[in-house]
Order: C-alpha cells, then sequence, then structure tokens
C-alpha cells in the first residue's frame, strides 16, 4: 500500500469516526433536548388546564368528559380528569361508556406525585392503548367540583421518536455530504502530503546513487520540511564526508601503491585491511588477500609473530632481515596502531636483495681487485729484489725487466679497465649516435688484434647479411664492445682455431654474434660470464698459458650494449666453443 492510500485512508478513517462520534452525540444530545422540551410543554400545558378547571363550575360527567375531549383538541394530548378516590372522570381518547370499564388511576405513579408535590412525571408502558407514554399529572384545586382531584396529560413517545427520527434523517444527510466533503478533502490532502514525501524519497534515492547535488525545490515551512531540510542537510554532510574519505583513501592507495616499501595494514580482528603492490610482491600475495586472517596468507612464522605481538598491544617491534623463499631478502618491522579501544597493526617491509647483492660484489670486487694487484705486484716486487741483488748476468737482467713490464702494463690495463666502469656506472661515458657499417667495425677490431692472432694462429671470418651492413650507435663504444669479445674469444681459441663475426638482421634489431671454437662455458656458469672479475674454470684456458685478461673485459661488453639500448647473451654453440650474441636496436632513436 502506498503512502497516498495510506494517509488517505486514515484521513478518511478519522473522518468517519468523527462523524460518527459526533452524530452519536449530537442524536443523544437532541433526545434529551427535545424530550426536555416537549415535557416542559406538557407541565405548562397541564398547568394551564388545570388552572382552567379549578373556576368550573360542577358539572355531569358527560359534561366533563366533553370538557376533557376540548381540551385535549387544544394541547394535541391526551386529557384524563381523575376524581379524589382515582376514578377516571373524563378523557379525550375514551367514550362515556368507555370511561366506566377504565382502571382506576389512584395508584398511577404520576397521580402520587402529583398528591404529594402538586406535580407528577411519568414514563411508562400504557396498558390501556398499549404504545409507551409520557404521563404528567397535575394537581385541580377547586373545592366545587369534587369530580377533578387531578388532571394528566398523555403524551405517546412515538411522536417523541418520530421526531427524533426525522432529526436524524437530516443529520444522516448532512453526515454524508460532511463525509463525502471530507472524502474529497482527505484525499486533495493524501495527494499534498505524498507528493511532498516522494519528493523526499526521490532526494533521497538520488542521494543513495551517489548525487549529492543540492534539490532545486524547497521543502516547505512546516514540520515535514522542517525534518526533510535537516536530513538533507546531514545526508548532504554525510556525502561530503563520505567523498573526502574516498579521496583520501583513494590518495593513500596510489601514495602506497607507489612506494617500494611494501605496507600490510592487519585490524584488531586480525584481518588484513590493506596490502599494497609491493607487499603482495615480496610476500607473494593474491588479489583477493585483504580481507582474510593474516595467519592465513603468511607464511613466515617470524613476520606472523611480529604482527601478533602488536596486535598484543606490545611495543613497536624490533627490525628483522629475514630471507624469503623465493630469493627475496626483505627486513620486516611491525608497530601497533591504537584508536579508541581499537588496536590494528601495520607492517612495514624493505625489499633489501639489491643492496646485499650490490654489498656482495663490493666485497667480491674488493676482494678481486686485491687480488688481480697482488699478483703482479708480487712478482714486480720479486724480481726487483733480484735486479737490486745484483749478480745477474745482462740477458737475466733484460728477462726480468720484461716480465716486470708486463706486469706493469696488466695493472695499468686493469685500472684503465676499472676507470671505464666507474665512467659507464656513473653515465659519464662520452658518446654520440652515427651509422657505423659493420664491416668496417669488424676489420677495425680484427687490426687492434692482429699481433695476437697470428701469435697464437686463429683466423677471424666475417659473416654479414646485405641487411645488416649498418648499425647505429657510439663508433667508439661499438668498437670497444666488439675488441672485449674478441679479444675474449682468441684468448679461448686452440691454436689454428678460428672466430667467426656474424651480423644479421632480426625484427627492427641487428644482431652481431661472436662464436670460437674452444671448450665452452659450462651451464653453471653462463648466468655470471658478465660479473667483474668472474673467471670459468681454468680448463675453458689452454693449459699452457693463462688467458691474460682482467676480467672486466665482457662487464664492459654489457654496459656499453645496454648503454645502446640492447642487450648481450652467452651461450654454448651447437658442437663446441662459447657464441656471445649482442641485439642492437636499429635506427637513431635506438641507440643512444
Amino acid at each position: 500500500m502506498t503512502f497516498r492510500i495510506r494517509s488517505f485512508v486514515s484521513a478518511l478513517a478519522a473522518a468517519a469516526v468523527t462523524l460518527t462520534v459526533a452524530m452519536t452525540m449530537m442524536s443523544w444530545s437532541v433526545r434529551r433536548s427535545v424530550g426536555d422540551r416537549i415535557e416542559r410543554s406538557l407541565i405548562n400545558e397541564a398547568r394551564l388546564a388545570a388552572e382552567t378547571l379549578s373556576h368550573r363550575q360542577p358539572a355531569t360527567p358527560a359534561e366533563l368528559d366533553a370538557e376533557a375531549d376540548a381540551l385535549g383538541r387544544l394541547v394535541s394530548a391526551r386529557i384524563t380528569f381523575i376524581a379524589e378516590d382515582g376514578t377516571v372522570t373524563g378523557d379525550s381518547q375514551l367514550t362515556t361508556e368507555e370511561l366506566k370499564a377504565a382502571e382506576n388511576h389512584k395508584d398511577r405513579p404520576e397521580v402520587l406525585q402529583a398528591r404529594r408535590e402538586g406535580l407528577g412525571v411519568a414514563r411508562r408502558y400504557s396498558a390501556t392503548l398499549d404504545i409507551d407514554m409520557l404521563y404528567v399529572a397535575v394537581s385541580v384545586r377547586n373545592e366545587t367540583a369534587p369530580m377533578i382531584s387531578e388532571i394528566r396529560l398523555a403524551l405517546p413517545l412515538t411522536d417523541i421518536r418520530d421526531e427524533l427520527a426525522a432529526l436524524r434523517r437530516t443529520a444522516l444527510v448532512a453526515a454524508a455530504a460532511g463525509l463525502g466533503t471530507a472524502l474529497l478533502l482527505a484525499w486533495a490532502a493524501s495527494l499534498f502530503l505524498s507528493g511532498r514525501v516522494r519528493t523526499i524519497a526521490e532526494a533521497a534515492k538520488r542521494y543513495a546513487d551517489g548525487d549529492f547535488s543540492r534539490p532545486a525545490r524547497d521543502y516547505g515551512a512546516d514540520e515535514i520540511g522542517t525534518v526533510a531540510r535537516v536530513l538533507d542537510e546531514s545526508i548532504r554532510d554525510i556525502g561530503r564526508r563520505a567523498e573526502e574519505l574516498a579521496t583520501d583513501r583513494a590518495r593513500m592507495q596510489a601514495i602506497l601503491g607507489g612506494m617500494a616499501e611494501g605496507v600490510l595494514v592487519v585490524n584488531t580482528q586480525g584481518h588484513v585491511q590493506l596490502a599494497n603492490r609491493a607487499a603482495q610482491r615480496m610476500l607473494r600475495l593474491q588479489d583477493e588477500s585483504e580481507g582474510r586472517h593474516y595467519l592465513e596468507i603468511i607464511r613466515n612464522p617470524d613476520i606472523a609473530a611480529q604482527i601478533s605481538a602488536s596486535l598484543g598491544g606490545g611495543e613497536e617491534g624490533q627490525s628483522l632481515e629475514l630471507p624469503l623463499p623465493h630469493g627475496v631478502i626483505v627486513t620486516v618491522r611491525s608497530a601497533s596502531v591504537r584508536a579508541d579501544r581499537a588496536t590494528g597493526a601495520v607492517v612495514v617491509l624493505h625489499d633489501i636483495t639489491e643492496l646485499r647483492r650490490a654489498d656482495r660484489v663490493r666485497r667480491d670486487f674488493v676482494a678481486n681487485v686485491s687480488h688481480e694487484l697482488r699478483t703482479p705486484l708480487t712478482a714486480v716486487r720479486g724480481y726487483v729484489e733480484a735486479l737490486l741483488d745484483g749478480g745477474s748476468d745482462a740477458a737475466s737482467s733484460r728477462r726480468f725487466l720484461e716480465i716486470i713490464s708486463r706486469h706493469t702494463m696488466r695493472m695499468e690495463r686493469l685500472v684503465r679497465d676499472l676507470l671505464r666502469l666507474a665512467r659507464l656506472d656513473a653515465g659519464q661515458e662520452p658518446r654520440e649516435t652515427v651509422a657505423c657499417s659493420v664491416g668496417a667495425l669488424f676489420v677495425g677490431v680484427e687490426g687492434d688484434l692482429l699481433t695476437t692472432l697470428e701469435a697464437r694462429d686463429v683466423r677471424v671470418e666475417h659473416e654479414i647479411a646485405a641487411d645488416a651492413q649498418i648499425v647505429h650507435g657510439d663508433p667508439a663504444g661499438l668498437h670497444d664492445l666488439l675488441r672485449n669479445l674478441l679479444e675474449n674469444a682468441v684468448n679461448y681459441s686452440p691454436e689454428g682455431g678460428v672466430v667467426t663475426m656474424a651480423a644479421h638482421r632480426s625484427g627492427r634489431s641487428v644482431v652481431i654474434t661472436v662464436s670460437d671454437q674452444g671448450p665452452g662455458i659450462p651451464e653453471t656458469d653462463l648466468p655470471r660470464v658478465f660479473e667483474r672479475f668472474y673467471r670459468v674454470d681454468k680448463a675453458r684456458s689452454r693449459s699452457d698459458r693463462d688467458p691474460g685478461g682482467t676480467g672486466l673485459g665482457l662487464a664492459i661488453v654489457r654496459h656499453l650494449v645496454e648503454l645502446h639500448g640492447g642487450r648481450v647473451t652467452a651461450a654454448n654453440g651447437r658442437q663446441r666453443g662459447a657464441v656471445f650474441t649482442v641485439e642492437l636496436p636499429d635506427g637513431p632513436a635506438g641507440g643512444l
């Protein structure tokens, strides 16, 4: 049932009840008023008749009956004359013969009351007339007429009921007209009220849909309008607060999503309220982790213990450094959050994998540099001491000086390579991007190593595809990376071996490969060959000579290739030897 129907029915029911009560009270009031009026009128008429009879001369019974008939016609009521002994001596509705058979009236209540008080009134059923009657009896003081002691007027109550029925019919017609008017007014009022309530409901629905713009119409100045305005302002205030909360949450999620640190927020019940992308990546959490208990998704007991301690209201937890199963090293720190009577916990995770790797590389670098410098320095010191001691012939002294010179040059190359790597790491390597001939680059690096190639009897072959004649990049950088790759291949090639330098196109890139016929690289060492000072097993080199490198050549190659926006990989050939592949973006924009 709609509000309009309910309000209409309520108003109609109220009007109907009001009319019913009003009609009932009016009927009772009219009945009482009419009865009292008729009774007063009948009393006055009875007194007037008694006063008239008090001056009458003696008469015969027939004359008294005729007098009663005359008075009855005048007052429109039944007139009865009663003698001192209660005998009916005259009656306006009885004949003379009927008077003889009439009952004695001396014991009638109204007669007894009239004899005591001069006036008697009674309402009762008349056995003579077989109807309800109103009786009024008045004493007649006439000593000359002893046959009239009291005069009684009787009026049938049916007359009162007829008058009341006429009044009731009029009241019913008026009530029907009033009810119809009330029906129209109730329907109009229900339309008005339902329209206002509908306006409020439409505004509430609009607010529920998220539209908190101010309504165009006023709600009115009455109580409904006041309530509507208060609700409107309250809801709009709530909407503003909700928008602010949504904005703050979006801002917080954007901040947390852009953080490198992982953040995990747990409420009092231990359910995860928030986990940013970094925390999901570090802990290998699923997207649906929010809302679940932290013990269901966090498998590390140390992190779970820290969260439990923070939820218990403990002090700020200590920072823990934990290696996770998937190779990530994190530091974990948790703190409790208190708001009113609720508590929660915030866990911050720092991924220090790269930091620890850099620290390890630094330690290895220091150890390797120390080792690489200690060996030639020890040799130089030994031969210098031998020269200082004297006793050596010219040939021995010359040989000692040549050894010192070779080790000195090796240390110089080492220092030069270290400085080159430092410049590459700092982005200070001078560079330019031009179109370079691949063939010219191959010939240039081969010329630089011509002495080494001839000493080791290694031949270099070129295989350049027609569509890979040109590559864009820094000429000096490309020359250095190809020279290092060729030198590495020559160092590990057997005597009489062949090193192949090839170039071909793959999509939008130029791919350059340098392959040798050496022993190849163990599969376990392939991921690490581009690390600084990393050398594979000595079995890869010839057993009768040291390759003589600094251990930094391939590291420099990787930096130079990355500087050109490309990538370098190492693999083993199908039969034997190692294959180094450099993939460089083609075009000026793909280089530097």
